[in-house]
């Protein structure tokens, strides 16, 4: 297989869908502000293919639609591979698993998100960066419970179930049993949410989509120590082509130069300065979450919020003031016209 020669997002535009090749066999699409990947099984496989994580709730047919366009209708998955279990990452889940009957796969430390037992740690607005973040506490954390189709990937070996060219690698950080993919032919990455090609803390950023790659989305990290450990095992990989869980794909030495310059400043460029698991993570084990540390409040962001909050509220009275103001005026006005006129 040869080496991808992509070196910047091209949309492909079909079906009023638009998505995007990251590698041979290897697409993905962007769904609000999240991506889905569809794989296919192998140069021989025929119609074979896997989807990668369930984007939000509600984008179901989206996801029916580009896999229609791609293998044909009628076309479903042999598998459906989830790297986590965040909302963003299973939304659709059940939507499609009522058109496909297929089996879904998770890391076993997933499991217990996946399978009703528990809730995630909670999401921190305090870790700063933007809007994203500020609004995270509204996310949901609850588990789905997906119950016997949801099935844990083997604890043995590396193998991912219908893609025999790919193999996973177990990088926790941003969540107990988040995984990535690799196919080592031709060193092409999924890194899932292990490090992202977007600043996803900042609206902005999401919505402008601007390329830079970035460490894991800090308000849903629960574990710092266990997130540059994993960055660092994927920049071991010398990915030549990584496509994130938010973020357009990267390629080549733009790819492994910014990687290199991630780890290297991990903690400068990926830890944020306050927030609940910058100094203590969150525990889990395969029974899910077992401790949470403390709410860390960030004096910084207060600061600012509470500056913020003042500035709209001078508008608002300002504002009604103004309006009183006017209102008080004409009717001087109009007395006074109305005196002289008599």
């Amino acid at each position: 297989m040869e080496i991808v020669k992509n070196t910047k997002y091209t949309p492909i535009k079909s079906s009023g869908l638009e998505y995007y090749k990251v590698a041979p066999g290897v697409w993905g699409m962007k769904i609000v502000f999240v991506n889905i990947y569809i794989i296919a099984a192998g140069e021989n496989s025929g119609n074979n293919w896997v989807l990668v994580d369930a984007g939000l709730k509600g984008s179901g047919e989206k996801i029916i639609r580009m896999a229609e366009d791609l293998f044909g209708e009628g076309t479903k998955p042999s598998a459906v591979i989830i790297t986590h279990g965040h909302f963003d990452h299973v939304g659709a889940l059940e939507e499609l698993l009522e058109v496909w009957d297929v089996p879904v796969y998770a890391h076993y430390l997933e499991l217990p998100y996946l399978k009703g037992i528990s809730s995630y740690p909670p999401p921190d607005p305090m870790v700063g960066g933007g809007l994203m973040s500020l609004m995270s506490w509204t996310f949901p954390k609850k588990p789905k419970d997906l119950g016997t189709k949801v099935h844990r990937l083997a604890a043995n070996s590396y193998d991912l179930p219908e893609l025999p060219d790919w193999q996973f690698i177990h990088t926790p950080g941003h969540s107990p049993g988040q995984i990535s993919l690799f196919r080592e032919l031709d060193r092409t990455l999924i890194s899932a949410d292990a490090f992202v090609t977007t600043k996803q803390e900042s609206a902005f950023s999401v919505m402008t989509q601007k390329h830079v790659l970035s460490g894991p989305p800090k308000y849903f990290t629960i574990d710092w120590i266990a997130a540059k450990e994993s960055v660092e095992k994927l920049l071991d990989l010398r990915p030549h082509a990584a496509a994130t869980g938010h973020g357009y794909p990267m390629y080549g030495d733009e790819l492994l130069n910014s990687l290199t310059n991630l780890v290297e400043n991990f903690e400068d460029e990926a830890v944020p300065k306050y927030g609940r698991y910058v100094k203590e993570p969150a525990r889990a084990n395969k029974n899910g979450v077992q401790y949470v540390p403390e709410r860390v409040n960030n004096p910084e962001l207060l600061a600012t919020v509470a500056v913020i909050g003042a500035i709209i509220a001078f508008a608002v009275v300002w504002k009604l003031t103004s309006k009183k103001k006017v209102t008080d005026d004409f009717s001087m006005s109009d007395l006074f016209s109305k005196g002289f006129s008599s």
